[in-house]
């Protein structure tokens, strides 16, 4: 058990070193101190110690005292009390405290060593239990909505890169929650004080990303009427988040491939660098190892990009989740409308598992607000689910077998979200693919991203859309 730490707090040297030399026979790591100020400096300087053999008669303070004034020692290690008063009060005082146990002097080595003993078992058995609640009792984390096992694993492996300043290169289906695991990390590392900034590569003109990354400086190019510091630098300190990066040209790829490797950011027309401290995290939607292998993303970027990979599971395959994600989403959107609903019912559970969710938590999320607010309650009426709307500027107009809009589904939607519920299905319908959904509509990628956009910060109450398919 070298494993296991022992803190001894006993000002008599020869009982000191008695228990010592009894524990550490017995395999524990063992260290010693002699006053209660001794053993506040080593507790307050950091030491980790499994279990506490704590003196009640020291000579410059009351154990109880002690035990008193460091509350968070009895939550995270296990206080043996030892005295040569064995009065009934001074045990419940201990125990009350926190105390694991309470022993009378003189101790008896097997005495000791046995107490000892069962509380490093106890401290065994209760790591275990947090392991086991950890692998499959939280069912939110920073932003997200999941007990699954597949979820488990993707909150474990964000609380282990977050402390890291290693890139991270989060992948997975559009409406998986990218943004939200950039933010997670964000969150739970040491920089979650320091900026967090996001930008999406693909929602800029590809003039505009480089200045939109690294700044420009007045006068730099037509429009440039003011200094721009970039995402870069706004994120000093912090975490600089890329959406959509395989949608980044190859000639700025370069760019950022240099910017990675020396931490200096050079403005568009400035001739001087500066240097940056920021914590970089960057998601696509694509395959990324696919977008290497077709030309189209630098491979020397991306080992540099994915040095800690990250791919999120698709809603249907997070088991058990539909049902915890959606009772949220009812609860929400019900009180944003200021309606009652009562809890979704067996058809309608029935229903939400049997669909294939391609656009994931974005989909489900628009499903139960179109139900909101399209119901009066109290039952749920789900929307229909796979039912996909045909565009005239999706299929050429000399292709007379393009089945017609069915206009029924638009009823009660004004001209504005029509027009969103028909991007969206578009977005869906390629898969979450959004230039491709652009190439579909007619239009260009950027409309898309800066209707998107729009969208979303319109209003504190998101559209009422009837699928959402892209996205992080």
């Amino acid at each position: 058990m070298t494993d296991h730490r022992v803190l001894i707090i006993e000002d008599t040297e020869s009982l000191a070193m008695a228990y010592a030399c009894q524990l550490e026979d017995a395999g524990y790591n063992v260290h010693v101190a002699r006053t209660g100020g001794a053993a506040r400096a080593m507790l307050f300087g950091g030491a980790r110690f499994d279990t506490i053999l704590l003196d009640l008669q020291l000579p410059d303070c009351d154990g109880l005292e002690l035990l008193e004034s460091m509350p968070d020692v009895a939550s995270q290690a296990n206080v043996i009390v030892v005295t040569s008063d064995g009065s009934i009060n001074r045990a419940i005082a201990a125990m009350r405290l926190g105390a694991y146990d309470f022993l009378v002097k003189p101790l008896a080595p097997e005495r000791l060593r046995t107490t000892v003993r069962n509380a490093a078992l106890s401290n065994a058995l209760a790591r275990e239990v947090e392991d086991v609640r950890k692998e499959t009792g939280r069912d939110h984390f920073h932003g997200f909505v999941g007990r699954s096992r597949v979820m488990q694993s993707v909150y474990r492996a964000i609380e282990n890169v977050a402390t890291s300043k290693a890139t991270v290169f989060v992948t997975g289906e559009s409406g998986t929650g990218k943004e939200v695991t950039a933010e997670a990390i964000h969150a739970a590392g040491s920089r979650k004080d320091k900026p967090f900034v996001a930008i999406n590569c693909g929602a800029i003109p590809e003039n505009l990303l480089e200045s939109e990354l690294f700044g420009h400086v007045k006068g730099a190019f037509t429009g440039a009427v003011d200094h721009r510091p970039g995402a870069a630098r706004a994120a000093q300190g912090g975490t600089l988040f890329l959406d959509e990066i395989c949608e980044m040209q190859v000639h700025l790829q370069v760019k950022l491939l240099r910017f990675l490797q020396t931490g200096m950011v050079q403005p568009v027309g400035s001739n001087r660098a500066e240097a940056v401290d920021v914590r970089v995290i960057c998601a696509t939607n694509r395959d990324p190892v696919r977008e290497v292998a077709e030309g189209r993303f630098r491979e020397d970027l991306f080992y540099r990009l994915a040095v800690i990979p990250i791919d999120l599971p698709a809603l249907r395959d997070r088991e058990g989740d539909i049902e915890l994600i959606a009772a949220g989403f009812l609860k929400r959107f019900a009180g944003e409308e200021k309606k009652r609903f009562d809890p979704l019912g067996p058809d309608a559970l029935a229903v939400l598992r049997g669909h294939s969710w391609p656009g994931n938590v974005r989909e489900l999320q628009n499903v139960i607000r179109r139900a909101v607010v399209m119901g009066n309650g109290p039952t749920v009426t789900l929307p229909p689910l796979g039912r996909s709307v045909s565009y005239a500027a999706a299929t050429p107009a000399s292709d007379q077998r393009a089945p017609a809009i069915d206009c029924a589904m638009f009823a009660g939607l004004t001209l504005d979200e029509i027009e969103k519920t028909a991007i969206e299905d578009a977005i869906v319908r390629a898969g979450g693919n959004l230039p491709a959904a652009a190439r579909a509509l007619g239009v260009s990628p950027s409309t898309l991203y800066r209707k998107r956009e729009r969208w979303s910060f319109a209003n504190t109450s998101p559209p009422r859309i009837v699928s959402v398919g892209a996205g992080s």
